[in-house]
């Protein structure tokens, strides 16, 4: 028998955007409902060493996000698994010898972010929602369809149940069903790239240090990672590049692949000594025109997807649920509803500005390093060893990459 069931709000995406805006309302006077088509795992993952026993998927957490995470009490559960913080950045040009390496202690920092696989994160954020008494958990629940109308959403699941809410918010990925039947207007393109995601074990140590080089073909990544041996030499690659090459290097077998990732590499750190399954998925850049509707709000990936070259992805999506809960929390503390489009509006305003600047900026450094014309090459190594020799100039892209 269907039933119905009445909430003040309701987050659709059990991801780390979804659970991080459940995380942040649990201490406020409202009844919330997370739904997730699949399971919401807030057990602790056994931690192997080896390159098969890393998360495939990691997220590179600027200082900002650690101080919002820490808001929300995970962080130190988090810091007590397994992460890596990275006190170094060196970017350079594959075509030429631009270069610019960032350091921590030029803004009397500690370090400049941590790499932290993304089930470490789902854990501890899970584990705070499923402790929270004022958040209901639909898990292997999807969403059949979207009632919207007026300002008033209700979703019906798939079991036939009927859920209600004074605002909807859709966290859902960046194929977001929930976008889609709410008919939010998109701005997209293909970047004509894949991204092909792998952990590798290196031969020489990867100094705390994230490193990027930029390829014609694309940008590679290697991001430190953290060892309970203290084997400092394990690596979590993203290597976006044009379709056709990254099809040819996942076609590679290992001995190959590892060939071709230490030649792409300059072999900065050595050879490859392990490599474990190799992933890969397609870029896209997608940007919502609007982010809200009465009673409805778009946050991280479902209003918006950007290249991760930067690895500002979810650190962006993590902005927009603590921005949106600062909005709920002021709407409630006023005597407005949550959902109302003058609360939304303060939401979008906040955002909208700082997504479309990371999405331009990011977005523009894929097509300058893209672009093989000698000019433009002179040009983009000339303005990497002025921003290198430039202190005032590293100093502010530093804060910005922490996410100041």
């Amino acid at each position: 028998m269907s039933r119905t069931r009445q909430f003040d709000v309701v987050i659709v995406g059990g991801g780390l955007a979804g659970l991080g805006m459940a995380a942040g309302l649990a201490e406020l006077p409202l009844k919330v409902a997370l739904v997730e088509a699949g399971s919401v795992v807030s057990d602790w993952p056994a931690l192997g060493e080896g390159v098969d026993d890393y998360d495939s998927r990691v997220s590179a957490i600027t200082a900002f996000s650690q101080q919002w995470l820490a808001r929300l009490g995970v962080w130190e559960a988090i810091a007590q698994s397994r992460i890596c913080h990275y006190t170094d950045m060196d970017v350079w040009d594959a075509e030429g010898t631009g270069e610019v390496h960032f350091d921590a202690a030029e803004v009397n920092a500690d370090d400049l972010g941590h790499i932290v696989e993304n089930r470490l994160l789902t854990a501890a954020l899970a584990e705070q929602v499923d402790g929270a008494a004022n958040i209901r958990v639909f898990e292997n629940s999807p969403v059949a369809a979207l009632h919207y109308a007026g300002g008033e959403a209700a979703l019906e699941l798939d079991n036939g149940d009927r859920i209600q809410a004074g605002l909807l918010i859709a966290a859902d990925g960046a194929n977001s069903r929930i976008r889609q039947w709410a008919d939010f207007a998109t701005r997209e393109w293909s970047y004509d790239q894949k991204a092909l995601v792998v952990t590798v074990k290196m031969e020489r140590s990867h100094a705390y240090t994230a490193w990027q080089r930029f390829l014609p073909t694309g940008p590679l990544a290697f991001l430190p990672l953290a060892a309970s041996d203290a084997t400092d030499r394990y690596c979590s690659i993203v290597w976006s590049a044009d379709s056709d090459y990254a099809d040819q290097l996942m076609a590679l077998d290992d001995d190959g692949f590892k060939s071709a990732l230490a030649e792409a590499f300059e072999q900065r750190l050595g050879c490859v000594e392990a490599v474990s399954r190799r992933f890969c998925f397609p870029l896209r850049q997608r940007h919502a025109v609007n982010y809200i509707k009465p009673g409805l709000a778009l946050i991280g990936d479902a209003a918006h997807s950007i290249h991760p070259l930067a690895g500002q992805g979810i650190n962006l999506g993590f902005k927009d649920a603590d921005v949106l809960q600062q909005e709920i929390q002021r709407a409630l503390e006023r005597g407005e509803a949550p959902g109302s489009l003058r609360v939304l509006r303060r939401y979008q305003r906040r955002r909208k500005g700082d997504n479309l600047a990371m999405m331009a900026a990011m977005d523009g450094f894929k097509r300058l390093f893209g672009e093989t014309a000698l000019p433009v090459r002179w040009l983009r190594n000339t303005g990497m060893h002025l921003v290198n020799q430039a202190a005032p100039v590293k100093r502010q892209l530093i804060r910005k990459a922490m996410g100041f």
